[in-house]
């Protein structure tokens, strides 16, 4: 499935080489106005060809709006926009068509579609996909920042070199404007160089690298969600798996809780100014399934990205026979600086769904 949402419903389309990409939006609210320069920027925040730190490919992604927006408000219908590939070079992929790169999906999508799947640069499979998303979660952001509600998240990790963490509790909206405006997020600036220098480091040597990304959503309200399947946290994970690359999230201390007793783990509640919070937040904002009013964290693994250009061991799907394989084409050297909005824009999507089902 490339659908999701239950009362905001998103469904993308394309390949990574086809002549676009694009979202169509079902649920919004008519008479919301969008703030396009807004909404520009998050898409530059993705897009490819900007950063040394990324694939060399120049898209403008610029969208397109073919229904559900009129003179920059929403009318009701479902909008559809698209995202036309204008810089494509799908001769690079050429060997890919029977020798499948590893790590990618080009061997499942063979086996699951019968080879009949789109390989150029990655079809429907590729991190392309995700510019829709961020466009989808860009509109979302906004309607939900006229409810309160603020989204942003940084590069947690690059290799072994870690960014500051959020504070759990008391996170600045001065600190989450930024953050969610910028093409490097950091909390700690000196962590920049040494990232970056082994970001080039990699791409040097044909190799890459992967690393995490934390997120933080303040003013959701409490009692949002639901317990067992329709949880805050199985609605986001269901986003957040849908971005390429992503190999794991936790949420609020997540797999370091572990290493805790219970009495250092358990949030314990206080009254402040009236209002019901918690003196720490380890459960990351949400109990069973719910949120309790503190700020939602939760942090995403990201992979190596798979294509290098370094020559590696694959199959020869034809002459049924082991071989190698060298990637051409332009590649990430590490994911995770483009990525940081693409899980802003899965935050954006999944709160506002959250809700709308409140709230309806």
């Amino acid at each position: 499935m490339s659908s999701w949402g239950k009362h905001i419903h998103i469904s993308v389309f394309g390949e990574s080489h086809g002549a676009a990409i694009g979202v169509v939006i079902d649920g919004l609210p008519a008479g919301e106005t969008i703030d396009l320069d807004a909404l520009l920027l998050q898409m530059a925040r993705r897009a490819p060809g900007r950063d040394k730190a990324a694939t060399p490919r120049s898209e403008a992604d610029t969208p397109e709006f073919l229904s559900g927006l009129l003179n920059g408000t929403t009318t009701g219908a479902p909008l559809c926009a698209v995202i036309r590939n204008t810089n494509t070079r799908s001769q690079d992929y050429g060997n890919v068509l029977t020798c499948p790169r590893p790590s990618h999906a080009d061997y499942t999508g063979y086996v699951r579609y019968g080879g009949f799947n789109d390989l150029r640069g990655g079809g429907h499979f590729s991190g392309r996909l995700t510019a829709p998303m961020v466009l989808a979660g860009a509109i979302a952001r906004q309607l939900l920042a006229r409810k309160g509600v603020r989204i942003a998240a940084h590069i947690a990790s690059v290799g072994t070199i870690c960014d500051q963490r959020f504070d759990p509790i008391n996170l600045p909206d001065t600190l989450m404007e930024h953050l969610s405006g910028t093409t490097f997020g950091l909390i700690d600036p000196t962590k920049e160089a040494p990232m970056r220098d082994l970001i080039e480091d990699c791409r040097r040597n044909g190799d890459s690298i992967g690393g995490t990304i934390e997120c933080a959503v303040t003013g959701m309200p409490a009692g949002v969600g639901s317990p067992m399947f329709e949880g805050v946290e199985n609605i986001l994970s269901s986003l957040l798996f849908g971005i390429p690359a992503v190999k794991g999230v936790e949420f609020g201390a997540g797999f370091d809780g572990t290493q805790l007793r219970g009495s250092q783990h358990n949030d314990a509640f206080c009254y402040e100014n009236g209002t019901i919070r918690t003196k720490t937040n380890h459960n990351g904002g949400i109990l069973g399934g719910i949120t309790s009013g503190m700020p939602i964290l939760f942090r995403v693994a990201i992979k190596p990205t798979p294509s290098i250009a370094q020559e590696q061991s694959t199959v020869d799907l034809q002459n049924h026979c082991d071989t190698t394989l060298t990637i051409k084409g332009r590649h990430d050297p590490c994911i995770v600086v483009r990525a940081v909005p693409v899980v802003e824009a899965a935050a954006a999507l999944a709160m506002l769904d959250l809700l709308m089902e409140v709230h309806t």
